[in-house]
C-alpha cells in the first residue's frame, strides 16, 4: 500500500511538473526549472514522492 501511494505520488508530481515546464513562461533559459521540461519533472516527481510519504 504504501509503494503504490509512493508510485501515485511520483506520478502526479511529475506531471504537474512537466506540464510546469512544458508550458512554463521561461523559454528563454533565465529560469532553469520552468525552461526545460525534462528538470522540472523530476523535481516535481521528487515533491510529489515527498508529499505521498507517509508521516
Amino acid at each position: 500500500m504504501m509503494l503504490i501511494r509512493a508510485v501515485i505520488g511520483m506520478l502526479v508530481g511529475g506531471a504537474a511538473g512537466f506540464a510546469v515546464g512544458y508550458f512554463g513562461k521561461c523559454s528563454t533559459g533565465a529560469c532553469p526549472i520552468t525552461s526545460n521540461p525534462y528538470i522540472s519533472t523530476v523535481l516535481g516527481a521528487a515533491i510529489g514522492l515527498l508529499a505521498a510519504w507517509p508521516r
